[in-house]
This record gives structure tokens, C-alpha cells and sequence, in this order.
């Protein structure tokens, strides 16, 4: 009997031995997730609900302890999202992850009180930051406002301290100002990867909403960050990615006035370690003036391969042809210019990420852009003038009808302007290897260093020139970050670069915010103070670079001038600025006010310096000054200082209210452009007699061009089951600018320039949006364009698109 007992207890020992060991051995093959859940000042929130789904199908959950951190398992491997919840918060869907049988995946969570913003930049600090901690002025577009679009040019007027200026209808050269900054003084990142020509031009014109899950725009200078160029500003635009586990194939078409049409389908999915996403578009539009057709195609790709949990290898590309007639400024001719601009831009990067359990992010990148434009003219239009000066020397110029060109300032002269269509090629080509460590010190501090290496080569071809060059750029960043006691958030950091032009520069930056009344329920509510001091550079176009005094006198052979002048190659253009702002919630998170104050100044600006200026204020003998063509130096300097203002108010679930307004206190401070050297009256229209005329480029004490000091937006969005409408506006008041029509009438004189001061005109651009939801995967969608058909939103001379009417559907095939 005790021989029994004692073998089944032994039995029973046995068999308890091999379940702890199944169930050590399903453990030990665990999909492990871990994780901080957080609100987004940084403090943790325990008990917060985190659900493991996998599928449509929750396989574990569990509630986070008092610390916020959470563990959950899975026996079985493959593609998970995490859903987390908590009362009083907003729940939480995360990015979808591939997880293995032996992995441990670490996710941290941000979890957002009901709120009329969205949550997380990357742009402003290099890594995700809740938005409500970052001191920087940050606009988010999302991903639904770009559904229905064809570009990006209205939603960039969407934001505060922003005015994108269009030369013409759909598809023309648009150039954005920030802040009263130069358009080539904005940074803009596609998927991580610079995507500006070499020295920062960059049309927004030809940009489609094809292929981009949203875009971020950082006001202010963070060459700290991302190096030249990032002297105003840093527009990040995304790819999206593929997560449903089932591939889904989204169509959409549509058609409008103007012979306008457009086709887009995209693919995406996901399986175990992949994620995919591809997308192409057509579009095609004859706008309203003859010779202005314009079309583009866009392809795009997204794909994503896990190696394990914690590293990712990731590959976009997005490419983009386009092209678009040339009738110039068809104002000032009454008729049509009879030329074509063509693009083709790649954007491409390959990118390995790799995210350790203790905290440390590494990634590395190598990004590519290739960037070519052709502007060609085909005949001659105009009326022919043949001109005979004698000795054999005649030409022919062809010139436009009989026009009167009226200014928004009440000026206006009447007169034929010759036409100049140049016929230009220009390269712009860039590879860059891309290094960023960064570490979190205990979730209070994180470090952040960043390597960047530039090879840039270029060349600018024209009927009488060709020039080249190659630049290799070297950078170095070191930026710090955290919070102290989750109400003061403080960035600091700097980057030191090795320009191939201008050698050794620095660029620091520092960023403080400070919440003093936390978010909550009940009137004012949620406070936040910034403040930032921040510093950009920004190196020349290859166009001003083959300008410049240097490269004049090289190409001349004069190196005994350079040499005894002690002539260098172009400096670096600096900016610096300092902002100010407040964050207010005023009925808890249902309305929020934005407020700010900007103080910048641009100075080592390039400019064209005639031969007098060199003489007198720069001490060149006349035989250097004589021996080259207007060059460029770093002489221009103007300050730009202003008000920020945004509204957001969410009186209910379904209706958004947005609006801002921008005052602009723009100056030239100093310039020794021919027109500033005669104050104006160089190049004067004696028809004017007496009023000082900055032909190329504004006059010292006036505005820079095409800056209006007073500029706004708002919105008002619905969005239901079955209905979604937008109603958008942007307004702006008038500019200073000009026709830039010296030396272009029939007598090769300035009788075409009117005065610089409020000459462009004032509009007002009001759209309205709506979708219809006809079935689960089919949605009817129309837009309404400029509704009351505003024709000088662009600067003068430049006639806009009238009122346009799109309208088409969309369908969804596949997926869950």
C-alpha cells in the first residue's frame, strides 16, 4: 500500500514537472510586448486597458500597473496592433508590428485626452514627441484632409506664418514663404530624405496628394537638425504603409471643367514581416489660358521587411514627371508665350532601424534624389520689331500685344513688353548617408546624435553656358531632450557643419515649454508657455553660385584679383530667430487658442551688386568692378518679425472649426543692388517721375516681394457616417512686388515698372469639399474650387484659375 501511495505520488510529481515545463517551453516561444503607457505631458497612467489584437481577434490583454508599464503575451507569432484604453482618454490604435515566436517587442504608448489636435511630431525634435510637449511652432495635415485633392498648395496656406504664391494656374512654379523668409529657405524632407534642388528651391507646384499619409510643417530655423537650407522652415511630407493583413486595392477617379481628368489606384497590405504599399496617378488638365496645359504621373512605393521585432529595413521611392506650358506672365503680353517646363524628380531611401529593450534607437539611411528640368521655347510670338543700329547690327525682337497693367497700389501704364523665354536645363543630384543614435535615459532624458553626409552635384545649361559643380557637405548634431517633473519640456542642441562652399559653421537651437495648469475639464483648463531661439543656414542655388563675384573671376582667368581682393566662394546665408507663444485651452480641449510672437532676421543674404556699389562700398578698382556681370554677394540683410494667432473649436464630435491670421512686419534692413545704390531710381519709369522703383529686388526700408503683411485661413469640417464637407478659405492682403519689366518695352526701357509698394493684389480663395459614403467601399466625392472665381491670387501678371468643379468616386476592393 505505501509502495502504491509512493508511485502515484511520484506520478503525480512527474507529470506536474512536465506541465511547468510545456508551459516554461510556450513561454519561452512568447510573442513578448512591454511597454510605458503615458498621457501626453509624460506622466503614467496605470490601469489603463492594453489590448493584444491580432486580426480582428483580441488575444490578450491587461491592465498597466501604477508605473504605466504593461507586459502581454502571445503564443503565436505574426502581425499584431495594440489597443489601449483608459477613462477619460481618447483609445489608442497604435502602428501595426510584426512580432516572432521569440521576440520581445517594445512599444510605448501615448494616450490623448480628447482633443481637437493631433498628438505626435517628428519633425520639430528628430524623434516621436507628443505634440503638446515640444516648444516649436508644428501644423500637422493629416492623411483624410489630402483624400480628395490633386496637390498640396491649399493645404499648405492652412497654417499660420504661411503664404504659398502660385505664378499661374494648376501645376505652376509654387514658392512657399514662412515667416517672411526666402522660398528657397525651407527644408523639405520626403520620407526622411532631403528633396530640395542644391541650395534649397523647391516647386511645390507639381507636388501630388498621391502616396502621402500627411505632412508636418515646423516653423522656424533647425539647421541644428537637418543642416543647410533649414533657414525658415522644415516640411516633412510621408509615404503611407501597408497593415491589413488581406491586400486592398483603392481606386479613384474623377473629371472637372477645363478638359481636367485624374485616375489613381494604390495597393497595400501586409504579410507576417511584410508591409507593401504602391500607388500611381494621371492627371490632366488644359487650365483656362491657351498654352497652359499641364499633367503629371506620380508613382509611389512603400515597402517595409522586419528582421526581427526590433529592427525594420525599410524602402520608399516616389517619382514624379510632369509638364506644363509656359505662357509667362499672360497679363503683361495678352497673349500666350508659346514654351514648355518639363520635371522628373526621384526621391528614394533605404532605411535599417534598429530599437533595443534598454531604450537606445539607431538608424541609418541612405537617400537619393535625382532631379532634372528642361524649360524650352518652341516659336516666336508677338508682334516682330526689327531693330537697326547700325553697322550690320540688326535683330528682330518679338513683342506682346498693346496691354495696360494696372497695380493693386493704383498705378498703371500702358505698353508692348517683350518676351524672354529662355531655353535652360538645370540637374540637381544628391546622395546622403544619414546616421542618428538616440538613448532615454530613465524616460526623462534623450540624447540624440546625428551624422550626415551630402554629395551634391549640379550643372545649369543654357543657350550660351554651361556650368557644373559638385559640393560634399559634412554635418554633426548633438541634440538633448526631457521634462522635469512633466511640466517643463526643454530641447537643446546644436550641429556643426563642413560646407563644401563656406567651410565651417554652427547652428544652435534651445526650446522651452512650461505647463503651468495641466489640461482638464472646465474653462481654462491647460495651459502652455514656449519659447525658442534657434539659428539656419543656407547655402546658393547652383544659379547664384555660377553668379557670384568668385565665380566670375575665376571663369575670367582674373585669380590675381581674387587673390589680392582676398575673394571667397559664397557664404553661407544665416538666420536667427527667437518666438514666443502660448497654448490656451479655453473650454477644456474643445477650444484652444494658439498665439505667438516671431522675431527674424535673414542677413548674409545673396544679392546682385552692381559695379558702383563695388566701387564705393566694397573698394574694387573699376577694372574689376567693370569686368563682370552684376555678381552676387552675401550683402542682403532684412528682418522679419510678426503675430501668430490659431482658433481650434470642437463644438461637437462631428464638427471641427479652425482659424488663424498672420501680421507680417517684413524690412530690408540693408542692399547694394543697383536699384538700392540709386535708391530707386537707376532704374526708374519716367513716367513716374519721383517714385523710387526697385526693378529686381526690393529697396532698402521696404518690404522683401511678394510677403503680405496680413495673411489667414479657416476651415469648417463636418465629418459623419455617410457625409463628410469641408468649407476652407485662405486670404491674404496686398504685397509688395514687380513686374520685372525693366528694359522690356519697344524702346528696351523701364516704361513697364510701376511702383513696388501694395502691387499685388488682395484675394480671398474659398473652396468647399464634400463626400458621400453610396456604399461601404464606394464613395462619390466633389470639390468646388476658388467659388467666387478670384483671378489674382498669384502675383501680378499671373492670372489664376477661375472657379473649377471636380467630382468623381471612389472604390475600395479587398481588405478586412
Amino acid at each position: 500500500m505505501v509502495t502504491s501511495v509512493r508511485r502515484l505520488s511520484a506520478s503525480k510529481s512527474l507529470l506536474a514537472s512536465l506541465v511547468i515545463l510545456f508551459s516554461l517551453t510556450l513561454a519561452a516561444r512568447a510573442v513578448v510586448v512591454r511597454g510605458t503607457v503615458t498621457d501626453p505631458l509624460g506622466a503614467v497612467v496605470g490601469g489603463a486597458r492594453v489590448q493584444l489584437i491580432q486580426g480582428k481577434q483580441a488575444v490578450a490583454a491587461v491592465l498597466t500597473s501604477p508605473d504605466g508599464s504593461f507586459e502581454i503575451r502571445s503564443a503565436s507569432p505574426g502581425r499584431f496592433v495594440l489597443l489601449t484604453s483608459a477613462p477619460n482618454f481618447t483609445p489608442n490604435i497604435g502602428q501595426d508590428f510584426y512580432g516572432g515566436a521569440t521576440d520581445v517587442v517594445n512599444r510605448d504608448i501615448v494616450l490623448e485626452v480628447a482633443s481637437v489636435r493631433t498628438t505626435v511630431t517628428v519633425t520639430a525634435t528628430g524623434i516621436p514627441t507628443p505634440l503638446q510637449q515640444v516648444s516649436s511652432a508644428v501644423t500637422l495635415i493629416p492623411q483624410a484632409d489630402l483624400a480628395t485633392r490633386v496637390g498640396i498648395v491649399d493645404d499648405l496656406r492652412q497654417s499660420p506664418g504661411n503664404v504659398a504664391v502660385q505664378s499661374g494656374q494648376t501645376g505652376s512654379v509654387t514658392s512657399l514663404f514662412v515667416r517672411g523668409g526666402n522660398s528657397t529657405a525651407n527644408k523639405v524632407l520626403i520620407d526622411g530624405v532631403p528633396a530640395n534642388d542644391v541650395g534649397g528651391t523647391f516647386d511645390f507646384g507639381n507636388v501630388s496628394s498621391t502616396g502621402l499619409a500627411g505632412l508636418e510643417m515646423y516653423r522656424g530655423p533647425n539647421s541644428a537638425l537637418y543642416g543647410t537650407d533649414a533657414a525658415a522652415s522644415v516640411v516633412n511630407l510621408t509615404t503611407p504603409r501597408g497593415s491589413g493583413l488581406k491586400p486592398v486595392l483603392n481606386y479613384s477617379g474623377d473629371a472637372g471643367n477645363f478638359h481636367t481628368y485624374r485616375n489613381e489606384a494604390a495597393v497595400s497590405g501586409a504579410h507576417n514581416k511584410l508591409d507593401y504599399y504602391g500607388a500611381f496617378s494621371r492627371f490632366d488638365t488644359s487650365n483656362s489660358i491657351p498654352r497652359d496645359r499641364f499633367h503629371a504621373a506620380t508613382s509611389v512605393a512603400n515597402v517595409g521587411y522586419d528582421l526581427t521585432a526590433n529592427t525594420q529595413a525599410r524602402f520608399t521611392i516616389r517619382n514624379a514627371v510632369s509638364a506644363i506650358g509656359l505662357p509667362q506672365a499672360r497679363n503683361f503680353y495678352g497673349i500666350s508665350a508659346d514654351a514648355k517646363q518639363s520635371d522628373q524628380d526621384i526621391y528614394s531611401g533605404l532605411t535599417l532601424e534598429n530599437r533595443t529593450e534598454h531604450n537606445w534607437h539607431n538608424l541609418v539611411r541612405y537617400g537619393i534624389a535625382r532631379k532634372r528640368e528642361q524649360e524650352q521655347a518652341f516659336t516666336n510670338v508677338g508682334t516682330p520689331i526689327t531693330f537697326d543700329f547700325g553697322g550690320g547690327d540688326i535683330f528682330t525682337e518679338y513683342f506682346g500685344n498693346v496691354v495696360t497693367i494696372r497695380g493693386a497700389n493704383g498705378y498703371s501704364t500702358t505698353g508692348q513688353a517683350s518676351f524672354f523665354v529662355p531655353n535652360e536645363q538645370s540637374v540637381s543630384n544628391r546622395d546622403e548617408l544619414y546616421y542618428q543614435s538616440d538613448y532615454t535615459f530613465l524616460r526623462r532624458v534623450t540624447a540624440l546624435f546625428g551624422f550626415r553626409y551630402e554629395n551634391e552635384r549640379g550643372s545649369f545649361v543654357t543657350s550660351y553656358e554651361k556650368e557644373t559643380t559638385q559640393r560634399t557637405n559634412y554635418q554633426y548634431s548633438l541634440q538633448f531632450q526631457g521634462d522635469i517633473m512633466n511640466r517643463i519640456f526643454y530641447s537643446l542642441g546644436g550641429g556643426i557643419e563642413k560646407n563644401h562652399l563656406y567651410g565651417i559653421t554652427g547652428t544652435p537651437r534651445i526650446g522651452l515649454s512650461y505647463v503651468p495648469v495641466r489640461p482638464g475639464a472646465g474653462y481654462f483648463h491647460g495651459t502652455k508657455l514656449r519659447a525658442n531661439f534657434a539659428t539656419g543656414v543656407q547655402e546658393p542655388t547652383l544659379a547664384l553660385e555660377f553668379a557670384s563675384l568668385y565665380t566670375q573671376l575665376q571663369q575670367a582667368g582674373n585669380t590675381a584679383a581674387i587673390a589680392e581682393f582676398n575673394v571667397t566662394p559664397p557664404g553661407p546665408q544665416r538666420s536667427r530667430t527667437y518666438d514666443l507663444g502660448i497654448d490656451q485651452n479655453i473650454i477644456g480641449q474643445k477650444l484652444i487658442l494658439q498665439a505667438g510672437y516671431f522675431h527674424n532676421i535673414f542677413d548674409h543674404q545673396l544679392e546682385g551688386v552692381g559695379a558702383g556699389a563695388l566701387i564705393q562700398d566694397f573698394g574694387f578698382p573699376p577694372s574689376v568692378a567693370t569686368s563682370v556681370f552684376t555678381p552676387y554677394l552675401n550683402s542682403l540683410a532684412f528682418r522679419a518679425q510678426g503675430l501668430e494667432a490659431e482658433l481650434q473649436y470642437q463644438p461637437f464630435t462631428h464638427l471641427m472649426l479652425r482659424g488663424g491670421y498672420t501680421y507680417l512686419d517684413a524690412v530690408v534692413l540693408h542692399s547694394f543692388t543697383s536699384d538700392a545704390y540709386s535708391k530707386g531710381f537707376a532704374n526708374n519709369n519716367p513716367n513716374f517721375p519721383g517714385i523710387p522703383i526697385g526693378a529686381e529686388g526690393p529697396l532698402v526700408g521696404a518690404r522683401p516681394f511678394r510677403r503680405p503683411p496680413h495673411s489667414g485661413f479657416f476651415a469648417a469640417q463636418y465629418t459623419g457616417t455617410k457625409y463628410t464637407a469641408a468649407f476652407k478659405g485662405a486670404l491674404a492682403s496686398r504685397a509688395d512686388d514687380s513686374t520685372f519689366l525693366d528694359g522690356f518695352d519697344t524702346n528696351f526701357g523701364n516704361s513697364l515698372l510701376l511702383p513696388n509698394r501694395n502691387l499685388d493684389f488682395s484675394y480671398a480663395k474659398l473652396d468647399l469639399y464634400g463626400t458621400y459614403a453610396f456604399r461601404p467601399r464606394i464613395v462619390v466625392f466633389t470639390e468646388l474650387g476658388n467659388l467666387i472665381s478670384q483671378h489674382n491670387i498669384g502675383p501680378i501678371g499671373y492670372p489664376s484659375l477661375p472657379f473649377t468643379v471636380r467630382a468623381g468616386l471612389k472604390v475600395r476592393i479587398g481588405g478586412d
